[in-house]
């Protein structure tokens, strides 16, 4: 079949991933990360109290018995190529790394898709989320001196949540739309929804969608509360019998999104195809702010069914959120057997996993690196 007569075959609804690039806990690229989730590997680190107290933990702390000397942390966080990107050594400094790192990433997504900003002559959008800036908080608001009306209009636009995709629209030269998406730990994932949608209402013609997360200093561990979201013990156990909570983890995680029919037409190589996808909130019918719903969760995914016109019985495999709570991991088997069941009463057909078992909860880009692994 001739690419044109099999683009016009393809349904005008879908959407492709023409390239990914992330770094996470203990893997620098993708390659070593699909290597670790094979391997098995559990990208956690367990500190000393050597190590804890450098990082500005106090003494007290340590001697709880219920603080968990665990996180999943990347590596070369202070890494950042200033010159590349024609930032000053004073600017960079200020920038939030949860920011320098996505824009890197960034670019070496638009890299791998084979795309240069300034020669495409189509529109390129970017829909991103952050996760808290902890570096303000603890590295640059004690320093800063407030007197300096320069320093701080300059902390203001290096440091706040607001920046993060207009900053790579001008950097990388994005004539797209450039939004930040902060919902939280669904944010990566909601930032690639709407990614699609700019895509297929022609706003856009190729997006880049994604998330970022990383906690200063990143050599830091948790308390565990009986009840709460933190693992006692620094691991995270999705779906099993032994779960006690999560782990908090860094990461980012960035696809390059293209409508089908053009990435076909184009030759682009094509690393996965979006099929449908659905958003929506629980409201109050639940037993918390902070608790999920079983209703909310099946009425999304039997959503994201129908969008995608996909027959359930034909899906053989799911990422789930899987945080290995007590409360969240039954509640989200209920929602995906309740979805299921509308259209099918077959069982044990379809895998389910969760990357948090391998690397905990990485906020803000834990959607995009469960959508990555996939």
């Amino acid at each position: 079949m001739h690419l044109q007569d099999e683009a016009n075959s393809v349904d005008d609804l879908s959407i492709a991933i023409i390239a990914l690039s992330g770094r996470f806990p203990k893997a620098q690229d993708l390659n070593q990360f699909w290597h670790n989730l094979k391997d098995g590997v559990e990208s956690i680190s367990f500190f000393s109290d050597q190590e804890l107290l450098k990082s500005g933990i106090k003494a007290e702390l340590l001697d709880d018995p219920n603080y968990v000397k665990a996180r999943a942390m990347m590596s070369d966080i202070d890494m950042f190529d200033a010159n590349f990107f024609s930032y000053s050594r004073k600017e960079a400094e200020y920038i939030d790394p949860q920011q320098r790192l996505f824009l890197e990433c960034a670019w070496e997504t638009i890299e791998r898709g084979g795309y240069n900003p300034e020669t495409y002559e189509g529109l390129i959008g970017v829909y991103a989320g952050i996760g808290m800036n902890h570096y303000l908080l603890k590295n640059l608001y004690p320093n800063h001196d407030s007197n300096n009306p320069s320093n701080s209009y300059q902390l203001m636009i290096n440091s706040d949540k607001d920046f993060l995709a207009t900053r790579v629209a001008y950097k990388l030269n994005l004539r797209g739309p450039a939004i930040n998406v902060q919902t939280a730990c669904s944010t990566s994932l909601v930032a690639v929804h709407m990614a699609c949608q700019s895509l297929l209402n022609g706003e856009c013609d190729l997006a880049l969608a994604g998330g970022v997360s990383i906690q200063v200093p990143q050599k830091a561990g948790h308390l565990y509360r009986e009840g709460m979201i933190f693992s006692p013990d620094g691991h995270c156990r999705a779906f099993d019998a032994k779960a006690k909570g999560t782990i908090p983890g860094d990461g980012v995680g960035i696809i390059l999104l293209k409508r089908l029919n053009e990435a076909i037409a184009d030759g682009d190589s094509i690393q996965a195809i979006i099929k449908g996808s659905s958003i929506n909130n629980d409201g109050s019918l639940k037993v918390g702010y902070t608790a999920p719903s079983i209703e909310g969760q099946a009425a999304v995914i039997s959503e994201a069914h129908a969008v995608a016109g996909v027959d359930p019985e034909t899906i053989s495999y799911i990422e789930a959120h899987g945080t290995g709570t007590e409360l969240g991991d039954p509640v989200e088997i209920a929602a995906l057997t309740q979805a299921f069941r509308y259209s099918t009463e077959k069982k044990g057909f379809c895998a389910i996993g969760s990357l948090k078992s391998n690397m905990g909860h990485l906020d803000a880009a834990a959607g995009v690196a469960g959508l990555i692994k996939t």
